[in-house]
């Protein structure tokens, strides 16, 4: 049986992303989590997960200890709840300094919203153990606010018609290694920890993200999909910057995308660009935030010269400009204590 903890505080005040923060107690530790309660489709839910021992000579946790978050519709009627997704914590703040360690573990992880996720109330349930000791439970409440999404039809060229009826081993087999690449979730990856920031400073968007897209083809023909990011309507040539320090996982020519990145920057979370004209980095290669990635494009399926810029976590597309704010909770000053 889940033991739960004896308190509770719930201090309710606005910060970035709406940031709320709960506290709880148990015999070992004092907890502190920072999350975002309000949010849209398309979003994530993040909570950022801060332990501080209440004993001294406290072991630090190890690879005995877990903490998995699952996002839970509310029970209505009788009903089971929902999931509507669930990831497991990492540490992000790993000391290399024996002489001078961090003085608390903080843990974060992140739920990706699909942009066809229902308004309502949820609920956030964090689970946690360590040391073989007893499991906590903690629940919060999380909103799903309404959000507007676009429809559009694109008209396709034949060359551009080509590209998106391509079923050649070729394209298929690019398709799964990149799918391959988003699926990966190594928990030692934690190359960032705070905001991102735009690949590049133009304001003019050409599409939005979950724009709800018909594609009509040159042969009378149509199809259906979802754009997964934001274009910006820029020149050929303009500088394409990452996002956020990381390590590129991918760098290549696509049928599909054309010159493509794609940037491992947390576990499981990836940024992408598309339709490059240029690469000036390489697979493997570590990069900081704002550090020149290529030049923008043209090349793959394309109307025109723009940049795509696309947002993956635990493989499900989410908002760009969610990242952009502080999603991990780095500036808190209730992180800043902790650290």
């Amino acid at each position: 049986m889940k033991k739960i903890i004896a308190l509770f505080i719930m201090l309710l005040f606005g910060m970035a992303l709406f940031a709320e923060i709960g506290r709880w107690q148990t015999d070992d530790y004092a907890l502190s989590i920072q999350y975002n309660k309000t949010v849209q489709p398309g979003d994530a839910v993040f909570a950022r997960l801060i332990l501080k021992p209440r004993i001294k000579k406290m072991r630090r946790l190890t690879g005995t200890s877990s903490a998995t978050m699952q996002l839970l519709s509310l029970p209505k009627d009788g009903a089971e709840q929902k999931s509507i997704g669930k990831a497991t914590m990492y540490i992000i703040n790993k000391s290399t300094d024996k002489k001078n360690p961090a003085k608390n573990d903080v843990l974060l992880a992140g739920i990706p919203l699909s942009s066809y996720c229902k308004v309502g109330d949820y609920q956030l349930k964090l689970i946690f153990s360590a040391f073989g000791k007893s499991e906590y439970e903690f629940t919060v409440p999380v909103t799903v606010v309404a959000k507007e999404f676009i429809s559009e039809t694109i008209p396709l060229n034949a060359s551009n018609t080509a590209i998106k009826t391509n079923t050649s081993s070729t394209r298929m087999n690019q398709i799964n290694r990149l799918n391959a690449i988003l699926q990966a979730k190594n928990m030692d990856s934690v190359y960032s920890d705070g905001a991102f920031s735009a690949p590049n400073p133009a304001t003019r968007r050409t599409s939005f993200f979950a724009d709800r897209r018909v594609y009509a083809y040159s042969n009378g023909k149509s199809s259906t999909s979802l754009h997964y990011g934001i274009d910006y309507g820029i020149p050929t040539g303009s500088e394409v910057r990452s996002c956020a320090p990381g390590k590129v996982v991918m760098a290549e020519d696509r049928i599909s995308t054309g010159w493509s990145v794609c940037i491992e920057h947390l576990p499981g979370l990836y940024s992408l660009y598309y339709h490059m004209s240029r690469l000036d980095i390489s697979e493997g290669q570590m990069v900081a935030q704002g550090e020149l990635l290529g030049l923008s494009g043209a090349t793959g399926l394309a109307t025109g010269p723009h940049l795509h810029w696309e947002i993956r976590l635990n493989m499900e597309a989410v908002s760009p400009d969610f990242f952009t704010t502080d999603f991990t909770f780095s500036d808190t000053q209730e992180s800043k204590t902790y650290r």
